[in-house]
């Protein structure tokens, strides 16, 4: 089953809808917050506020999240306004031109469980979900973009640049021979 999603053409092309509504799904969201103004400062005090707790003992789910969240994000909310919307936009660029799609599928994912774990619900799910289909999907996702072109020039400036004469021999294709 992993070999449809990693190397069928058809695949590819369902994934490439799935980059497109996930693609504009971020990039509105974070082009909405960098139009119209956004400001964490509430979200982060509300998630500090009222953590995830466990109903039963009423002790913190997510007691390291809440830490970073009240100690580390909420001090840095400026930082986080930036961040934030600039990081949706970002990830939604990506997905849509299939540039640095996995790149942008991982990231978009990330914020997603971020948010989860806040406490907001609201359609993350469902894009971890889609996200996760176009991680499963590996390269073929960007078969159908910029990832079509950009990565084999990646892999080949990462091959060249890399330390290949410490490379043993049989990774080059030729037998080993002993060293003086």
């Amino acid at each position: 089953m992993m070999k449809f999603w990693r190397e069928n053409v058809y695949a590819a092309g369902f994934t490439l809808l799935l980059r497109l509504y996930l693609g504009w799904t971020w990039m509105t969201a974070g082009w909405h917050k960098l139009t119209a103004g956004f400001d964490a400062t509430g979200f982060l005090k509300g998630a500090v506020g009222k953590p995830i707790v466990d109903k039963a003992t009423n002790e913190l789910v997510y007691p390291t999240f809440t830490a970073f969240l009240e100690h580390f994000a909420l001090p840095n909310a400026k930082l986080f306004n930036i961040v934030i919307p600039l990081g949706e936009l970002l990830i939604g660029l990506g997905l849509i031109l299939g540039a640095l799609t996995l790149t942008a599928a991982f990231f978009g994912m990330f914020m997603n469980f971020m948010f989860l774990f806040a406490g907001t619900v609201s359609t993350n799910p469902w894009l971890i979900l889609l996200g996760g289909i176009v991680l499963a999907a590996g390269t073929n996702a960007g078969r159908f973009g910029f990832d079509f072109y950009l990565m084999p020039l990646l892999r080949k400036l990462l091959h060249r640049g890399g330390n290949d004469h410490h490379t043993p021999n049989v990774f080059k294709g030729t037998k080993p021979t002993a060293h003086a």
